[in-house]
């Protein structure tokens, strides 16, 4: 079962950070990547993330699960599989780190990756409904700015970024985003295995 490739099953938001990392480190995985729109249906999300490690059940390998908190009953389906799950409560965390992460947040920020900016109608569509009115409400009384994040393998999505800031009425703050805590929290959750006691 040695060269048996793991499966990591990540939320298709960090898609091209994360397949890039798997190619950088030879990372001996099959990734699979779940669409990001699942964030805000949490029983869909249930049931895709659930069928997707039944594939990594016995006899296969181990499965790596590269999300959040993102439904309340994540961490049992990961264990109830015997996989292992990432540390952090969203994959923005994942990618500035704690500390940044939790600065941000505390300063107001609701984070904008380019593929929720891209898909930002749809997505507010799915979690809130179309009263653009009540959505605005909701993100004003929660949130100061979109923080769009700009990691290495981001396109040119300051047009979309600025239209989903008017939709809910914030302004859009820019920032940098490597890939070096990702790369960190993806390798050392390749590293352990959960039947090892690692």
């Amino acid at each position: 079962m040695a060269d048996r490739r793991r499966l990591l099953v990540a939320c298709g938001i960090l898609r091209r950070e994360i397949a890039s990392l798997v190619e950088k480190n030879l990372w001996p995985v099959e990734a699979l990547f779940l669409d990001s729109a699942l964030h805000v249906e949490p029983a869909a999300l249930h049931r895709r993330l659930g069928a997707a490690l039944a594939r990594a059940r016995a006899p296969g390998p181990e499965a790596v699960v590269v999300y959040g908190c993102c439904h309340p009953g994540i961490d049992a389906l990961v264990a109830g599989a015997g996989a292992t799950r990432t540390p952090g409560q969203n994959c923005i965390e994942l990618l500035l780190g704690p500390e940044r992460f939790a600065a941000e947040l505390e300063a107001g920020a609701f984070f904008l990756l380019e593929e929720w900016a891209r898909r930002w109608e749809h997505i507010l569509g799915r979690a809130f409904g179309t009263n653009w009115e009540v959505v605005r409400e909701i993100f004003q009384g929660a949130h100061g700015y979109l923080l769009a994040l700009r990691t290495p393998f981001s396109g040119d999505f300051r047009a979309e970024a600025e239209a989903a800031g008017r939709r809910v009425g914030l302004p859009v703050r820019w920032a940098e985003a490597g890939l070096e805590h990702l790369e960190a929290v993806l390798g050392e959750a390749l590293a352990t295995r959960t039947g090892d006691g690692r």
